[in-house]
This record gives structure tokens, C-alpha cells and sequence, in this order.
């Protein structure tokens, strides 16, 4: 199923005459206009404590639900990733986030309302000064911490989490 199936009519026009262009968008035979399906950005945090032990959280709601995840989720309008991962974090553990650098990104799947958007993940890795105030809220059911050496990436559920857990500890164990 193309991304865009869903979208019958122009935005522009109204005509029906709303067809696929390409892969990545498609284009209205009345007034010519093209829209194109460009990945949605997402944030997730990576919060190591003084015990070299990996935030993590249970997913609350779906997809994945009751999977393991790291803090994140959508970037806002008029938002940076940056400004995005701490508002993410602040929303779903109650940390205010010091500082953050980003350190890769990776493109992934996400259902939402029987549609799959493509979305642009987006790694960081956030210092926060008082670890003492976590509490799961918002996406998040509940939170632990778990030893990088302990982390097992398949427990996660979304696709992106996965690959960017490999990728984040084979790169500590470097």
C-alpha cells in the first residue's frame, strides 16, 4: 500500500483526480499540484545514569504496547530535534534534560490510526542533573533502568529502537 492511499482528494482543488506521481508523492491532473509524503521527525533519548545503566521505559499506548522503548516521540512545529527531545523526555519522565548531542539517525515504520508514517528518528544522547526526579507519565507506564551490558534489543518493540540500540552499544563497546 502506498503512504499516500489514504489521501482520495486534492488539498488544493477538491478534484478526485488526486494520483500517484512517484514513490514519494502524488500529483492533482486538475490544478497540477504535487504533494510529496516526506517522513515525519522523531526524537528518542538515550539517559545513561552514574551506574552506566540505560533509561528505559514500557510503551502505554500503541503500536507496540507494553513493549520496552526509550523516551521520545514527534517533533513539534517550529521545533528543533533538540527542543523536541527534552520537551519529549520532560512529557514522559518528568526530567529536565541539561544537555543533549545528537549522535545518529535512522528512518522507521510507525502505525498511527491504520496508517503507516514514515518517520525520520532521531538519536540523542541527553545529560540530565537530577536523575532522582523520573516518574513514568504520559506515553510511558512505567520506567527501569537496565545495565547497558544487560540491554536486549528484541524486547523493544519498535523497529528503529532496535537498530539504533545495536548500533548505539556496539559503539560504546568500540
Amino acid at each position: 500500500m502506498h503512504p499516500l492511499d489514504k489521501f482520495k482528494y486534492c488539498p488544493v482543488c477538491g478534484s478526485e483526480h488526486f494520483e500517484i506521481n512517484n514513490f514519494k508523492s502524488k500529483k492533482c491532473k486538475d490544478c497540477g499540484f504535487t504533494y510529496y509524503a516526506n517522513p515525519s521527525s522523531a526524537t528518542v533519548a538515550l539517559i545513561i545514569n552514574e551506574k552506566n545503566e540505560l533509561l528505559v521505559v514500557k510503551r502505554k499506548n500503541e503500536p507496540a504496547k507494553g513493549t520496552l522503548d526509550l523516551p521520545g516521540g514527534f517533533v513539534d512545529m517550529e521545533e528543533t530535534g533538540e527542543e523536541g527531545v527534552i520537551r519529549e523526555v520532560k512529557e514522559e519522565t518528568g526530567l529536565e534534560v541539561a544537555s543533549v548531542k545528537y549522535l545518529f539517525s535512522l528512518p522507521n515504520l510507525y502505525r498511527y490510526s491504520e496508517m503507516i508514517i514514515h518517520t525520520l528518528d532521531m538519536f540523542y544522547r541527553c545529560k540530565v542533573e537530577d536523575l532522582s526526579k523520573v516518574v513514568a507519565m504520559d506515553d510511558a507506564e512505567e520506567y527501569q533502568w537496565i545495565a547497558l551490558d544487560k540491554i536486549n534489543p528484541e524486547l523493544f518493540g519498535l523497529r528503529s529502537i532496535k537498530q539504533g540500540l545495536m548500533k548505539f552499544l556496539a559503539e560504546q563497546n568500540q
